[in-house]
């Protein structure tokens, strides 16, 4: 991913964060028939250091995991708040008219190599746990136990499990950064007035202490 210095995030913690608070991947590796990608969530996990491992499970239908055999290498691609930027908002256009829109986003690659398993105690494992984690928040979370136990082992047999060890993990959260204090300010304000407040506010956090 080409990251320009000032768009760079680094801090493994914070892109472990980013990852749970946007789970959703998109899982790409080669495969002899070209590459192949499948829309996810995973789970990450901060062992083994210093980038950690993600896990999550596959359809025993799709062949994405029979293609891509353990030991392949793969890409992760997690896409968190975007929005288009107008230059009608930067100071230039009234002053110089030199100025061209742009697109704000934030998003996190993780590169690494990919194990299978099928056996039933390692899936359950996992889809517990992808189950607690999203339904967490809930007022009356739904468990895996709620559901027949035939039933369980009957969807488990449906499924392939994957862990993603990380051996390389980017970040790039392009939020105005490279734009004058005067343009972040007007950047911010009308993100919010058209109804953008998620990236409005990240736009706002990168740029602390520059507004």
């Amino acid at each position: 991913m080409y990251v320009p210095p000032h768009f760079r995030e680094d801090q493994v913690p914070e892109l472990h964060d980013f990852i749970r608070a946007a789970p959703l991947a998109t899982l790409v590796s080669s495969t002899p028939a070209g590459l192949f990608a499948s829309h996810l969530p995973l789970l990450i996990d901060p062992e083994p250091k210093p980038f950690g491992t993600l896990s999550g499970h596959l359809a025993r239908a799709n062949p994405h995991w029979k293609e891509a055999t353990s030991g392949t290498e793969a890409l992760a691609i997690f896409t968190g708040p975007q929005a288009y930027i107008t230059p009608a908002w930067y100071v230039a256009k009234q002053e110089t008219g030199k100025v061209v829109p742009t697109w704000n986003y934030a998003a996190v690659h993780a590169y690494g190599t990919l194990r299978f398993f099928e056996d039933e105690a390692s899936l359950l494992r996992l889809v517990t746990r992808l189950t607690e984690t999203h339904e967490a928040k809930r007022a009356a979370p739904w468990a895996v136990s709620d559901a027949p136990a035939d039933f369980v082992k009957g969807m488990l047999r449906a499924i392939v499990g994957f862990e993603l060890t990380v051996t390389r993990l980017e970040g790039k959260w392009k939020m105005s950064q490279n734009r004058p204090p005067a343009d972040i300010e007007r950047v911010v304000e009308g993100l919010d007035r058209d109804g953008e407040a998620a990236v409005a506010a990240v736009v706002a956090k990168r740029n602390r202490g520059r507004r």
